[in-house]
């Protein structure tokens, strides 16, 4: 059966352990670009487009918000992707606490970036019921524009800007609005991170404002096993906006989680 996501499955399979890569709102896979590029050398990257984004069908639409990690799962299950570190971004990151959540025993690591655990306020709820009616009133372009200086700092470079405003005036505004919806009935997940057993990786951009530095923090104290990079230089989107400092935090805490996997067994005589 052909997945129901499109997606990159690239690098080859080795002993390394794979690492699976969500995008945030309202973006794609393509927000992966410099990891895409680096660590398929060494493992098997794989990186879907959520349900409602990029090249993935719009409809049926999510409707509850750990539909995006049954996506994973359903898209892991089919390429033979046993265990694996899932990475995530702003809600890539929640996807992948809720990911966690449903399936702890396929993870070996967790990659938290710009993102944070707790449920949505009453007041937030509203917002982004307001933000989903108005995508569908008006499109991504004007919503695009406002936040493009927050997703990345004002000075990061015009080609991140670019990409970045692109991802969002690319997004189908019914796959953008029907995430929000399900997005502001996501559950707290703030109980959950003590119970986590597999290392973690909590990244944040030091001049992010929608998911601040402390956030960061929060997460990071949660957590029983868990290393924090600040990355200077960067607002929402580290991994785009600083790739080599991103990626170095990455690799380190591959290498960190690779280390813990049990050898193989030796071949039978």
């Amino acid at each position: 059966m052909a997945p129901f996501l499109a997606y990159e499955d690239k690098g080859p399979d080795t002993h390394r352990v794979p690492l699976v890569l969500v995008h945030g709102h309202p973006f794609d896979r393509t927000m992966w670009a410099p990891q895409l590029e680096r660590f398929p050398g060494t493992r098997r990257v794989v990186a879907p487009d959520l349900r409602g984004y990029g090249a993935s069908p719009t409809t049926p639409a999510v409707t509850d918000f750990s539909g995006f990690a049954r996506d994973i799962e359903a898209l892991l299950d089919e390429l033979k992707v046993e265990s694996f570190v899932l990475a995530g971004l702003s809600m890539g990151g929640q996807i992948v606490m809720d990911c966690y959540r449903l399936f702890p025993e396929r993870v070996r690591g967790l990659v938290l970036a710009d993102t944070f655990a707790s449920a949505e306020t009453p007041e937030g709820v509203r917002t982004r019921d307001a933000m989903a009616d108005r995508l569908l009133a008006e499109g991504m372009r004007g919503y695009a524009d406002e936040v493009l200086e927050r997703m990345v700092a004002p000075y990061a470079s015009a080609e991140v800007k670019a990409h970045v405003h692109g991802m969002m005036t690319a997004t189908s505004p019914e796959g953008a609005a029907a995430a929000l919806r399900a997005r502001a009935r996501r559950p707290d997940y703030g109980t959950l991170l003590p119970r986590v057993s597999v290392p973690a990786l909590v990244v944040v951009g030091a001049d992010d404002t929608f998911t601040p530095v402390s956030d960061a923090l929060a997460l990071h104290a949660a957590l029983p096993d868990a290393e924090l990079h600040i990355v200077d230089g960067a607002a929402h989107m580290p991994n785009l906006e600083r790739p080599e400092v991103f990626d170095a935090a990455l690799e380190e805490f591959l290498a960190r989680v690779d280390a813990r996997q049990p050898s193989p067994a030796p071949p039978r005589l």
